[in-house]
């Protein structure tokens, strides 16, 4: 086995390994670096082969911390492997640890693409020195750990009939209303998208990036095949909208938002399921509606997400969560002690700015 950074121009090569094994993810894409460049990371994306053939890959997210010349590495959704191949696992794991060193990073976060029902591969990131770096925050995790994935190999009737009864209603109801979904938006659209997601951030009371980013994951999904802009109009006037990634064969719902307006003739229904056909039609056989709450209390205000999603009858999923690879101890409980305050500050900051803006 060995090991190295690929070049630019292997961009392909290294997405084509990716997309291929189970395990493998959008968040582990060469854009999905790309993209995450644009805000401050640097990726950095290393791949191990045999016999000049890829057998492990992990896309590393490279953060400098001010100050103090260290960094941190966050691999989302890596690494991408057999999780069975424990030999594999350490040999990667090695080379981490040798860039770790280069990049002065004092630790690697994780969180992959595995169900909490595979005990042993918990069990083996615990035996390589993983420690649980669980938050109990928003989705617990800086990646959703609860998820509905739905398996879309059944045909469309089949799917449609395994949905919860006011779920298939719902779709009907918005077709008979005339609720239209547009498929082929172009990227002028995308500020339509934005509009009707300011009004939801607004409503459900959660921030959104700025509108740069998501010109910058078009640009660098959207445009490259990876990305879909759907949009619901009714009556002249779009009233929803959502913004699908595509990689391999599963499909991920990353972003939905609706208008205040005509939430009546229930678009978000007609949209999900127009998403879950094109899915099918691009040959995938995993839609994943992402991020659900793990308290699942009827007084939970995200109950109502985790009950509109349930509703296409996916499976509820825990993924193993998040856990570091601690490679500088002393620095590490200063990040911890230090990175808290300090966002803590950001968000204070943010909304300061947001009440003296009006």
């Amino acid at each position: 086995m060995q090991a190295r950074l690929i070049k630019p121009e292997e961009r392909d090569y290294f997405n084509n390994f990716i997309a291929g094994v189970p395990k493998g993810h959008i968040l582990q894409s060469y854009e999905w670096g790309e993209l995450k460049a644009k805000t401050g990371w640097q990726p950095l994306r290393l791949i191990v082969e045999e016999d000049n053939k890829p057998i492990a890959a992990i896309s590393i997210l490279k953060r400098e911390i001010p100050g103090i010349k260290k960094s941190i590495f966050y691999a989302p959704r890596g690494p991408v492997f057999d999780i069975e191949d424990e030999k594999v696992f350490d040999f990667l794991l090695a080379e981490v640890k040798k860039l770790a060193g280069q990049h002065k990073a004092i630790f690697l976060k994780i969180d992959p693409d595995v169900p909490s029902a595979n005990k042993s591969f918990r069990e083996l990131l615990l035996s390589r020195g993983f420690k649980s770096a669980e938050t109990g925050e928003g989705f617990e995790g800086i990646q959703p750990k609860y998820v509905f994935r739905l398996d879309i190999t059944p045909d469309s009737e089949t799917l449609l009939a395994n949905m919860h009864s006011k779920t298939r209603y719902n779709i009907r109801l918005a077709e008979r209303k005339g609720v239209k979904i547009k498929t082929d938006c172009p990227k002028d659209d995308l500020k339509i998208f934005y509009q009707i997601l300011l009004e939801t951030t607004a409503r459900d009371k959660f921030l959104v990036r700025s509108y740069s980013y998501f010109e910058d994951m078009w640009d660098y999904l959207v445009e490259r095949g990876y990305g879909k802009l759907f949009l619901a109009e009714y009556n002249g006037e779009y009233i929803a909208g959502t913004l699908a990634l595509i990689f391999g064969k599963k499909t991920w719902y990353l972003y939905g938002a609706s208008s205040n307006k005509h939430r009546n003739v229930m678009p978000n229904y007609l949209i999900q399921w127009t998403m879950i056909q094109w899915a099918k039609e691009q040959g995938c056989t995993l839609y994943d509606f992402r991020g659900v709450p793990g308290d699942l209390s009827e007084d939970n205000p995200l109950y109502g997400l985790y009950r509109f999603k349930k509703g296409f009858n996916g499976v509820y999923t825990e993924f193993v969560g998040e856990f570091d690879l601690i490679y500088s101890p002393f620095y590490y409980w200063l990040w911890h002690t230090v990175e808290p305050i300090y966002q803590k500050n950001i968000r204070r900051l943010i909304s300061l700015k947001k009440k003296l803006s009006g």
